[in-house]
């Protein structure tokens, strides 16, 4: 006995197939159109850019509440961290005194404080902007097998986020920190 399909069965793959947005798979041994790679957490989404205002990366801190933006000069070892909100763009102050970037690279950790220097605009008593020079600190900013974390309390809360790798490549180290 040979059965026909229902109704319902061909209403159902004929509307499968008409969904808008949806594509064909490429057929095999063809490339993938170029818009298919998605960045696992592209900042673009979250309304936010994904360099910082001072042309540095980006740290998220709790869940996009705030950021911090890490800028370093391989030149001078300064590096300099500000805080900024959850889209990235403004200032934010806090009554920390300083910040904390805890890098392990190979068995040994390592914590660098970075002091609070306030900024104008900052209210008294807070800072948006911690800044060491360290030429150690900004050598091991680049090492691809250390690993760093940047801690500071805000409003009594403490958050903490992965620094993320920046290589040489396609980065200029020499940006000003006004």
């Amino acid at each position: 006995m040979i059965r026909t399909p229902s109704i319902a069965f061909l209403i159902s793959v004929a509307l499968g197939l008409s969904v808008p947005g949806c594509q064909p798979a490429a057929p095999t041994g063809t490339a993938p159109p170029a818009t298919v790679a998605v960045d696992a957490h592209d900042h673009e989404d979250h309304g936010h850019p994904s360099e910082g205002p001072h042309h540095g990366v980006l740290v998220e801190l709790g869940s996009d509440e705030y950021h911090a933006e890490v800028v370093h000069d391989d030149a001078s070892g300064s590096v300099t961290v500000y805080l900024l909100d959850s889209s990235a763009k403004n200032s934010v102050s806090t009554e920390a005194t300083e910040i904390a970037i805890n890098i392990k690279h190979g068995e040994t950790p390592e914590q660098f404080k970075l002091p609070a220097i306030s900024q104008p605009g900052d209210t008294a008593g807070k800072s948006s902007m911690f800044s060491l020079t360290s030429q150690e600190l900004a050598e091991h900013l680049h090492e691809p097998a250390s690993a760093a974390r940047l801690s500071i309390t805000i409003n009594e809360t403490p958050y903490s986020g992965a620094i993320p790798h920046e290589g040489h490549a396609g980065h200029d180290h020499g940006h000003s920190h006004k």
